[in-house]
């Protein structure tokens, strides 16, 4: 009978591809990959670290499967393995930790087991893209990891820590790597790392990736993931022109005051982020812009709060993803005065989810009447096809006999909620 494997990922889209690329190879050798809430032989949780909710969730996870699952094999990896490897692998609650740099190599350790080896995660050697593309995957679009690591040590952040040094994927790899998964027929690539916007490898900077990825023959889209707003030249706001590149960015802004940029060690300014959020704007009137805010950090005053409020309201955000400052042991925002009261983080938080769901609903509605080229990913329980446009927004395809996997161009014609309002629409009648 074939072997089970059970899959739990937590935190960013780079855990996210990992975790693909490991259900792919196991597929390969003939394991069954099961749901996490199912009965399984193996059980591998990828953990997050960013924040101590993070830590929270994961803990709850690895204490859910010890009870849970006393007999199976038990492994954590990711972040929070790296961070706490050493009191992970005293608690008793698992049988292996693997940190970043191994966990190209869980396959061949849990193969190793289960041939009755006595073996350890450091017995094989670090490779940060030791990832097969991934054939079998949990996903309609395809991650690719292209970077791993950071340079720019934010003084709130623990990432450098538990992911080291940026270190760049080798070009040649990535553009192999795309051509396979896009012969496997994937639709969307998703280009994902640490810090992408940084990446270099010999006379390659990330815009010239980018070019060589758009000339790549194949029917599908390629969207960029979180970045930096490290400063970009005129070559890659002209990126965007062509046709199969997303009109959709999530660029970090953290915080819309100059003065807790500046101590959060940021590399720009809330000016310089206007500016290339305007300059996206002027160019593609309807790009979706999206970004992540923290809240509460050490010496963030009521003023410099509503200067943030006051930058969001400007650049009408298409969703912003909140975060209540968390002190990270090891970095320098946790020996900051002037910590802020857990109570008024909640507060300032929530006022920021409810900008964001008024922000995310209007830019919504101003896509009605227009058309989105969707990639259907789901089917609702009318038989209903769901996706997401090229501007990463939800449609339901209010049409039955639909394909999945297939491009589809939808107009808009109106909105209704779900978990999340939901655009609707037809397809459009050639």
């Amino acid at each position: 009978m074939k072997k089970k494997i059970a899959f739990k990922t937590l935190g960013c889209r780079l855990n996210l591809f990992e975790t693909d690329a490991l259900i792919s190879e196991f597929s390969k050798i003939d394991y069954q990959i099961v749901d996490f809430s199912d009965d399984a032989d193996v059980y591998v949780v990828n953990t997050c670290t960013v924040t101590n909710q993070s830590d929270h969730k994961s803990k709850q996870v690895i204490n859910q499967m010890k009870r849970l699952h006393p007999d199976s094999l038990k492994i954590v990896t990711g972040c929070m393995a790296t961070h706490y490897k050493e009191q992970l692998e005293k608690s008793g609650k698992v049988d292996f930790v693997v940190d970043n740099d191994h966990k190209a190599a869980i396959t061949s350790l849990v193969d190793a087991w289960a041939h009755g080896e006595v073996v350890t995660p450091d017995r094989f050697e670090k490779d940060l893209f030791g990832y097969e593309p991934a054939e079998t995957t949990l996903h309609t679009r395809s991650l690719i990891k292209i970077q791993d690591g950071c340079n720019n040590f934010c003084s709130f952040c623990i990432i450098p820590k538990v992911r080291g040094r940026a270190v760049s994927r080798p070009a040649k790899d990535i553009y192999e790597n795309i051509k396979q998964v896009i012969a496997f027929g994937y639709k969307e690539i998703i280009l994902t790392g640490v810090n992408i916007g940084r990446y270099k490898d010999g006379n390659t900077d990330f815009e010239r990736l980018v070019e060589q990825i758009l000339e790549i023959p194949g029917d599908f889209r390629l969207r960029i993931s979180s970045m930096e707003p490290d400063g970009f030249t005129e070559s890659f706001f002209r990126l965007f022109s062509h046709s199969k590149l997303t009109p959709h960015l999530h660029l970090c802004l953290q915080s819309g005051s100059e003065d807790v940029l500046l101590k959060m060690r940021r590399m720009y300014t809330a000016g310089l982020f206007e500016e290339m959020a305007n300059e996206l704007r002027r160019r593609y009137p309807y790009f979706n812009l999206t970004t992540d805010i923290i809240v509460g950090f050490p010496g963030e005053t009521e003023k410099d709060f509503s200067e943030t409020i006051a930058l969001a309201k400007r650049l009408q955000f298409g969703h912003i993803h909140t975060f209540k400052y968390s002190v990270r042991h090891g970095t320098k925002a946790e020996h900051m005065p002037d910590q802020v009261p857990e109570k008024e983080k909640t507060r300032r938080s929530e006022i920021i989810r409810r900008l964001s769901d008024e922000m995310k609903l209007q830019y919504r509605k101003s896509l009605i009447g227009k058309e989105q080229t969707v990639l259907v990913e789901r089917f609702d329980e009318q038989d209903f096809a769901i996706g997401y446009g090229e501007h990463y927004v939800p449609v339901v395809i209010r049409q039955k006999g639909l394909k999945h996997n297939r491009f589809y161009t939808v107009t808009l014609e109106g909105m209704e909620m779900r978990d999340e309002p939901m655009l609707t629409g037809r397809v459009k009648v050639h």
